[in-house]
């Protein structure tokens, strides 16, 4: 689906058709999202996302080290730390890396991020999956308080134009590029030399000011804001040198809930493109295409949608198609175009559903979460679409049954060909870090799997 060859051979979604209704994106002078004042009619996608408006409470958050998330604006703001990449040589340039998770509770815990006990096995079979760093031990009169700079071995190359033009139906996109690609020697997953742990710690931006955060040129496409705290005297607190950087964040469903989450890396130059993330070819080979909860598994699964409804006035639009039509995917991410902020904010993303989850009640779901995501990706099939039962899927487990016991409405895909097949991993991932929920927490993945659907069961 997502890989390089998909776009032209998803052709075949054309003859599935899309059923859906019409309707444009919000739309505003480009001076920046707001909030809908009262009376305000929401567009019919943005039916279910929960919390649209304002700043979304702590206790809402799984990032605990977020600085805060603005839905009114479509960002979340994350604490970004130093460093330093190809250090020693002509190609020697400073980063600027945030953190969203761990493989080891107690630094996920001291840390602040998601706790991610599947990025241990990260470096099975792909090496270049995971990236040594090294630490720079600072003198105390240089550092008295604050985080010590990363060596980075590689860092991402930030300066190619992202492109991407629909096509007549929306996707197959007609034309794309990614818009950011990583270096030699780039991961997002480092582990610090002497130490096992595994952090998901993506670089967003290089260099020093300016930063480019409306064409990307220094910044990752999702980055639409940077501060540089540079002394206590430049930061709210007046006591510590704090530096951020506002993210456009996604939106999606786990368990039946909306969620927010951020996407910055993915293993395909499609997958980059539609993503707005960096294209990393090392992680097209983490361990391990379709193993999702088995032994050695980096992953966890994503469930995406091909042919999903459209229209950002239908409730019941999701997926690719859907993404392309509706949500602004040619413009670049800029905090002041409105329109394009509010396309997103109100129903425009690809709306995907995720598996295991960090609020989920069962440990054995809870601790299944990774932020490396194996896509399981689906054609709704004519009789679907010509029924009406291409609905929005907001359930990992109603996915996986209906998929089970009804092939006949939805399948799997070939990204090789784009024709239908059974149901389940296309060898597409991406690194898509959890920041929250904003309506309740999720607590299950739904319903009970059918029986002989999984195995062992789950």
């Amino acid at each position: 689906m997502w890989s390089a060859g998909l776009a032209a051979a998803l052709a075949l979604v054309t003859s599935l058709g899309v059923a859906g209704w019409g309707g444009t994106a919000a739309s505003a002078a480009r001076t920046g999202a707001s909030a809908p004042t009262a009376g305000t009619k929401i567009p019919g996608a943005a039916h279910g996302l929960g919390q649209l408006s304002g700043l979304l409470p702590r206790k809402k958050l799984t990032l605990d080290s977020t600085i805060e998330v603005n839905l009114s604006k479509e960002y979340v703001r994350l604490p970004i730390y130093p460093g330093v990449a190809y250090a020693g040589t002509k190609h020697q340039e400073k980063v600027w890396y945030i953190l969203e998770d761990a493989s080891d509770q107690g630094a996920a815990e001291d840390l602040g991020v998601n706790f991610a006990p599947k990025l241990a096995n990260i470096g099975i079979s792909c090496a270049a999956c995971v990236q040594t760093v090294h630490l720079i031990n600072q003198s105390p009169s240089v550092n008295h308080f604050g985080p010590a700079p990363l060596s980075f071995a590689g860092a991402p190359n930030f300066k190619p134009t992202r492109i991407a033009v629909p096509g007549p139906d929306g996707f197959p996109l007609a034309k794309f590029q990614p818009g950011a690609v990583a270096g030699p020697g780039y991961s997002p997953f480092i582990r610090i030399a002497g130490s096992n742990t595994v952090y998901n710690a993506p670089i967003v931006a290089v260099g020093n000011k300016p930063f480019d955060v409306v064409h990307h040129t220094n910044t990752a496409d999702r980055v639409i804001g940077i501060h540089l705290g540079r002394t206590p005297a430049d930061s709210p607190s007046g006591s510590f040198s704090e530096s951020w950087a506002d993210l456009l964040f996604v939106k999606g469903f786990d368990g039946g809930q909306p969620i927010i989450y951020l996407s910055t890396d993915a293993g395909q130059p499609l997958t980059s493109v539609l993503e707005r993330s960096t294209y990393v070819p090392a992680l097209n080979d983490a361990s391990c295409n379709g193993c999702d909860d088995f032994l050695g598994s980096a992953r966890e699964r994503l469930f995406g949608f091909i042919n999903g409804q459209t229209g950002a006035n239908n409730p019941q639009a999701q997926g690719f198609q859907h993404l392309a039509k509706d949500g602004s995917v040619s413009e670049d991410a800029d905090q002041s175009n409105a329109k394009f902020i509010n396309s997103l904010r109100f129903g425009g993303d690809l709306l995907n559903v995720f598996g295991d989850f960090p609020t989920l009640s069962s440990p054995r779901h809870a601790d299944a979460y990774s932020p490396l995501w194996d896509a399981q990706l689906a054609l709704w099939t004519p009789k679907a679409i010509k029924e009406g039962l291409n609905k929005r899927q907001t359930k990992e487990n109603v996915v996986l049954n209906l998929a089970f016991s009804h092939p006949d409405l939805l399948t799997g895909v070939n990204p090789a060909t784009g024709k239908p097949q059974p149901y389940g991993s296309v060898g597409v991932d991406i690194n898509c870090a959890v920041i929250g929920y904003t309506a309740k927490a999720p607590r299950s993945p739904g319903p009970p799997n059918l029986p002989g659907s999984q195995f062992p069961p789950r």
